[in-house]
């Protein structure tokens, strides 16, 4: 393999390829973690939606398929939240990652243990505070990119972020292939992050008929949208999101209590724990109440879809590259197939 591809990326996770596979909800379950680090990569487990017991479940799940270095993601804002930690630095996790609302002394604590802080941020000004926050390397999600997303595209953020870091930055949002790997690394990252090139392959755990609406889904028709909580996340357009789109504020925030009780259940919070989450989560984003209110909407919809497999009844998180991607391959054939191409690639610019 070129050295070109040997990147800072492959020496901070010990993965032979600089080619993450990110924590979507409800679909990075332990065989797809397993099936990416199997294959030279480097998985996250989906954490955020988990309680604690089912963290730990995951994680000793993951080591009886593979050998290989893997990491956790979780929301640090949530009632679990230090368990998750204490669970990760006691069973040797590699990495974590996390979004909104990082807490600088959970990040202290992990990096202590030796453990990874990976973010994933959407803008210039959220990634240069992750760094403030202790990130030893930051995922930059352009506009392109499934699930919340931001507004500039990762060939604009991309540069920008690389350029205003001094730690290693791994591109986000459009990438599926060996070029994009190719111009990610020419624009200053350490490797690429994909979430919907590993939900369309054949370890991940999403029904056959909802991976069926990703093959055939136009690129004009996977949309951001603002209707589930107040932020933009960007979806395939389907019966579920266009009947959201003409449901009243009112009916979504009824909607966002009912979703926000079953969501509790799940990760075995309680009610008085998920409010005082979302007042955490609204201080330290600028959240609107109502957009607070709203955030559970998001992984019981998406359940619906992912797990219960109704892909017209539930929200389908996808990135526009499923719109250029017609196959289900497995991990293997995905990394393995990235990285020849970017080999090719180098060696035709040379």
């Amino acid at each position: 393999m070129s050295a070109v591809l040997k990147t800072k990326l492959c020496e901070l996770l010990g993965c032979e390829y600089p080619i993450i596979q990110t924590a979507m909800g409800w679909v990075a379950d332990p065989n797809l973690v397993a099936g990416t680090c199997n294959a030279g990569g480097f998985g996250f487990l989906a954490g955020a939606v988990m309680t604690p017991a089912e963290v730990e479940t995951g994680i000793l799940e993951i080591k009886k398929k593979t050998d290989r270095p893997f990491g956790v993601n979780f929301h640090m804002y949530t009632p679990g939240a230090e368990e998750i930690i204490d669970i990760c630095i006691k069973h040797g996790v590699r990495a974590v990652s996390y979004s909104r609302s990082p807490s600088k002394d959970k990040v202290k604590k992990l990096k202590d243990a030796g453990i990874v802080c990976i973010p994933t941020v959407g803008a210039l000004k959220h990634a240069v505070k992750a760094v403030e926050m202790g990130a030893d390397a930051v995922v930059v999600q352009g506009g392109e990119g499934g699930g919340h997303t931001g507004g500039v595209a990762s060939s604009i953020l991309l540069p920008q972020v690389v350029d205003a870091l001094d730690v290693p930055v791994i591109a986000a949002g459009g990438f599926k292939d060996g070029r994009g790997l190719v111009a990610a690394l020419s624009y200053g990252a350490v490797g690429i992050a994909m979430g919907t090139r590993f939900l369309m392959s054949q370890e991940s755990p999403v029904p056959e008929q909802t991976k069926a609406h990703y093959v055939k889904a136009p690129t004009e028709q996977i949309i951001v949208s603002r209707k589930l909580d107040g932020m933009p996340q960007r979806m395939i357009n389907n019966p579920c999101l266009k009947q959201l789109q003409s449901t009243s504020t009112l009916g979504m925030l009824w909607l966002a209590i009912k979703n926000g009780i079953a969501f509790t259940k799940i990760t075995g919070g309680s009610l008085w724990g998920m409010l005082t989450s979302g007042w955490q989560m609204k201080k330290a984003n600028g959240m609107s109440f109502g957009q607070t209110l709203m955030a559970a909407n998001a992984p019981m919809m998406i359940q619906e879809a992912m797990v219960n497999g109704h892909p017209n009844d539930g929200i389908l998180p996808s990135g526009q590259v499923a719109g250029a991607i017609d196959s289900l391959p497995t991990c293997k054939e995905i990394v393995s197939g990235i990285v020849a191409q970017a080999e090719a690639t180098l060696a035709r610019l040379r």
